[in-house]
């Protein structure tokens, strides 16, 4: 399938892959004016373009972490899980929301809210967290509001005083939200760090403070574990921040989040769960020089550490069995990749030149409904056993089969001795004759003689003269 857009510079997929977005600036005609915008989204089975939006640069530079020409990307962000129902831009006092279905703005208008400057969908469901700072040199708190889509009903508010900037992040699964809210001393000249944390599936949406045991620690990273309930912090100062890994569920009370455990002195800038959970890479790249830590969080314990000199990326697999440490070009040296087992060990080291970067294939979605996959995991050891007793009769059934086929190789190589026992028996005559009457058969009838032959192979002389 071709997707035409003439200079395309950047593109952009729906969570799930129905739709296909395309990017182009031109430089404009009067230098005094921005690049052109043209931006088009394609229907990824047909080809067809289903919607396309131009303008200026100015127009699309608003939200976003990076692009080019000063336009943010991506331009639209995906909500609706993997129905890719609904997709969203920032705009300047708006929020504009479009529904796949006929492509247009939901009930034919944006949504107004005043200043806001990011917003984030969850992964699963129609919900936009708005994120809106402080205004009035604080008179006006800042506010973080999930709304729902498409009724565009508030669901939960909270306001935050004092605030600096905030981030955003979703869990996989969508049950919880994470904000991470930097706030300014009362002096006005430092901030310190803590987490609003969101329970979206529960009634009326409660919502928790964490604060670090030393408030004064940056926060260098965050990552929710997928299709979990716990979440690890990188903190503290480099070189050798702390990690901390706690829990939305304590040991009494499912609806309070509790830490588990702080590990100190790691030389750590990034974190990395596996897909499946339970296990995660404390990775330290780019300054760091690639340390490696791989770490089981149900136990609590190292399983391996390593380095990859200089690694820039790291990539599980969608199975969770194996990850991928990069090299990329952003580095003149040691390009390439390392493959290793989700517990540490080195399986494969390859150098490339100009390596750009790794992507595993994804894996395709399961037809099991997620009550399904609940159910088999709860009676896992009761299907277990049904399994492994097949496996058991289709073993003793293999054995049966290679005994039968041992004993029909052997039986063959027996009669195929006896053949030629036969045959040896029936020449013996021929070869007493052959021998002068002697029998000769076994090697001890055998006598051994050493003789020695002399050659001469060449006699010359030669007169030497003697002064």
């Amino acid at each position: 399938m071709r997707y035409p857009h003439p200079q395309v510079k950047l593109i952009d997929f729906s969570p799930g892959e129905k739709f296909l977005v395309t990017y182009s600036s031109h430089e404009p005609s009067n230098p005094r004016d921005t690049h052109r915008v043209v931006i088009n989204i394609f229907d990824v089975r047909t080809g067809k373009v289903m919607r396309d939006f131009k303008g200026s640069a100015d127009e699309f530079a608003v939200g976003g972490t990076g692009g080019v020409s000063g336009v943010s990307w991506p331009v639209f962000r995906w909500g609706g899980g993997k129905e890719d129902k609904y997709f969203a831009r920032i705009g300047k006092n708006v929020v504009s929301v479009y529904e796949t279905e006929t492509f247009t703005l939901i009930d034919k208008k944006s949504m107004k809210v005043e200043n806001v400057v990011d917003f984030s969908w969850s992964p699963t469901d129609p919900i936009l967290a708005l994120f809106v700072p402080e205004l009035g040199g604080g008179n006006q708190p800042a506010r973080v509001s999930l709304v729902q889509i498409p009724s565009k009903e508030e669901l939960r508010q909270k306001n935050l005083f004092s605030v600096s900037d905030c981030k955003m992040y979703w869990q996989s699964n969508g049950d919880y939200l994470a904000v991470k809210v930097d706030r300014y001393t009362k002096t006005k000249k430092s901030t310190y760090t803590g987490f609003e944390l969101f329970r979206i599936k529960e009634r009326d949406i409660p919502i928790e403070v964490l604060e670090l045991e030393n408030k004064n620690d940056k926060i260098i990273a965050f990552a929710w574990e997928p299709k979990g309930h716990r979440f690890a912090v990188i903190h503290g100062e480099h070189p050798k921040p702390d990690v901390s890994f706690y829990s939305m569920r304590s040991a009494t009370n499912t609806g309070r989040v509790s830490k588990l455990a702080t590990i100190k002195g790691k030389q750590a800038n990034a974190l990395f769960w596996s897909p499946t959970g339970r296990f995660i890479i404390l990775a330290g790249l780019k300054t760091l020089n690639g340390q490696l830590e791989f770490y089981n969080v149900d136990e609590l314990e190292t399983m391996a550490q390593a380095e990859h000199f200089m690694a820039t990326d790291v990539e599980w697999d969608p199975t969770g069995r194996y990850v991928v440490t990069a090299v990329t070009s952003v580095h003149e040296m040691e390009n390439g990749f390392n493959v290793w087992s989700f517990n540490g060990k080195l399986l494969y080291r390859i150098l490339k030149d100009h390596f750009f970067q790794f992507l595993w294939r994804p894996r395709p979605q399961s037809f099991l409904t997620a009550e399904k996959e609940e159910e088999i995991a709860k009676n896992l050891k009761k299907y277990s056993k049904k399994y492994e007793a097949e496996d058991q009769d289709v073993s003793m059934l293999l054995s049966e089969q290679d005994r039968e086929k041992r004993k029909m190789v052997k039986e063959e190589w027996a009669r195929w001795v006896n053949e030629w026992k036969r045959l040896h028996e029936e020449d013996k005559l021929e070869r007493q004759k052959l021998r002068d009457g002697e029998v000769s058969d076994e090697e001890e009838e055998y006598e051994a003689k050493e003789v020695e032959i002399e050659e001469l192979l060449n006699v010359s002389e030669e007169v030497i003269t003697v002064d």
